[in-house]
């Protein structure tokens, strides 16, 4: 096996430093959430979800845009290539460059329009609705510039420059929460203006970093290559149609609802995608660590390492998800009453139904970075992002029909039951990934593990009283059962030895 093989400790570590990172930033986020929900109201919080949604989801693409930029960092250093890395540092800067050019053109052309013209805001908040607008294009522009320095500590495998970086972002947004509370102004307007300062503070932290610890990021010389950029470009590209379907589906669909309900709607929507994503982060967080070793096996033709670390992945993700999904699945009222005090009316069963399509797409998840590494993603993206689109008509359609709101959901988990089947076809097609395989050691033991953690823990709910230490109990119950039948349903007989040594050394660390 050659050098740049996948270092299993190495991943473990990363994967646990992320893990850290992500519990912390989970618990500042969620108490930041409640600080703002309570300092805006429950309607200028839909209003802003609305509006500045409309340049925050221009914000996750860039946040997914990273990936893209990492796959040709991992590819150069998997080939231990330096020149290459230079090369390619530099385009991603006149790429991202450009991006961001042409999106403040477009977000403060056609985007102020839509906003002037077509979001239905009240009235006498439709001047902080602009306001928080513009700030919120501000923002997005800091994050495209961001995004380069940000794939490549991922590259490098620095989770803990990465760690660091999050869990200082969750701490400065949680002293913009608590500024908003005590700050003298309107909290919509004011809420915006931090924002951005948060992004600018946060942004300048990474490149800074990157600049005074990686080579390729010092500018001393300019790197340039045509047919590189052509191939950088052409990758970026076909992500950006892939991410921008995803994106336009999630916030036109928001949109809708702010057409055909009301803000209190709206803020239900905010709240369960939200939740959903800080808890799909845990399963996120996995595969930040995954991708670079998968690239770099593809770049080194290693193939059958790279299906291993596909297949294992795959459970993992979807287990680290479940663990969490499960007991906030079943106490799903009682934890947003804790967490919001009072929460939008509809914020229950949305929150639950985005947890089922975030559970569904998770174990996919290692399929898509290996469907990335050859760098041929026009198929892929072109189906997918058919697909977003497919959901954003369909959920109008279901809506003018005059269906529930909580209906956007449920064609959302539809269409993501689909969305696993294309990637498997096209992971066939594409790498020679087998389809049976992972059926059978990823599919079907997550889906006995569902079954039998869910019914249990399901019991012991029913069976419980409805009080506050109750509650405590049925969540440790449910993570007990979850963790037992991943051990002995979940994973393999040398999974579970491996499982075994790794608890059995940290005892033999702690003990002596």
């Amino acid at each position: 096996m050659s050098s740049i093989s996948p270092n299993n400790k190495r991943i473990a570590r990363n994967t646990m430093m992320l893990y850290i990172r992500q519990i912390v930033v989970l618990l500042v986020s969620l108490y930041t959430i409640r600080i703002v929900l309570n300092a805006l109201g429950v309607e200028d919080y839909g209003i802003y979800a609305v509006i500045g949604g409309i340049v925050t989801f221009f914000s996750f693409l860039s946040n997914t845009m990273t990936s893209a930029t990492q796959r040709f960092f991992s590819f150069a250093l998997g080939q231990d290539d330096f020149e290459r890395l230079k090369k390619t540092f530099t385009v991603n800067l006149v790429i991202y460059g450009a991006i961001a050019v042409i999106a403040l053109a477009l977000l403060e052309t056609a985007g102020l329009w839509f906003v002037n013209e077509q979001l239905n805001v009240p009235p006498e908040r439709l001047a902080s609705a602009r306001w928080v607008y513009h700030f919120a294009v501000l923002t997005f522009i800091t994050t495209i510039f961001a995004t380069p320095f940000m794939a490549i500590v991922i590259a490098h495998e620095d989770m803990q420059i990465y760690a660091y970086m999050s869990i200082g972002e969750a701490a400065i947004k949680l002293g913009v929460a608590f500024l908003l509370v005590y700050l003298p102004h309107d909290k919509l307007e004011l809420y915006g203006v931090l924002i951005f300062a948060a992004s600018v503070i946060t942004s300048a932290a990474y490149i800074t970093v990157c600049i005074r610890k990686y080579k390729e990021c010092q500018f001393r010389q300019f790197h340039w290559d045509k047919t590189l950029f052509r191939e950088i470009a052409g990758f970026t590209g076909w992500t950006m149609f892939g991410q921008i379907s995803l994106v336009a589906r999630k916030q036109g669909v928001t949109i809708l609802l702010n057409q055909m309900f009301n803000p209190v709607v709206v803020a239900a929507k905010a709240v369960a995608d939200s939740a959903a994503w800080q808890v799909n982060a845990f399963a996120t967080n996995f595969n930040v660590s995954l991708y670079p070793p998968i690239v770099k096996s593809y770049a080194a033709d290693e193939k059958k390492e790279m299906f291993l670390l596909i297949f294992r992945g795959s459970k993992v993700t979807f287990f680290l998800l479940w663990v969490f999904a499960l007991p906030l699945l079943l106490e799903m009222e009682t934890i947003l009453q804790i967490w919001l005090k009072d929460p939008p009316p509809e914020a229950v069963l949305f929150t639950r139904l985005a947890l089922v399509e975030a559970l569904i797409l998770s174990a996919s998840q290692p399929i898509v970075t290996a469907i990335r590494a050859p760098g041929k993603i026009k198929a892929y993206e072109l189906s997918l992002g058919s697909i977003n689109i497919a959901i954003f008509v369909v959920s109008w359609f279901v809506l003018m029909m005059g269906a529930a709101a909580y209906s956007i959901f449920v064609v959302a988990i539809v269409a993501s039951i689909i969305k696993c089947f294309v990637r498997l076809s096209i992971a066939r097609t594409l790498i020679g990934f087998s389809i049976k395989p992972f059926l059978n050691q990823v599919v079907f033991p997550a889906s006995v593990v569902v079954l039998l953690s869910a019914a249990s823990s399901y019991v012991i709910h029913l069976s419980l009283p409805e009080r506050f230490i109750f509650t405590c109990i049925s969540i440790l119950a449910s993570v007990i059962i979850v963790c037992i039948s991943m051990f002995f349903i979940g994973i393999n007989q040398p999974e579970r030895a491996k499982v075994r040594a790794i608890i059995i050394n940290k005892i033999k660390r702690i003990t002596y």
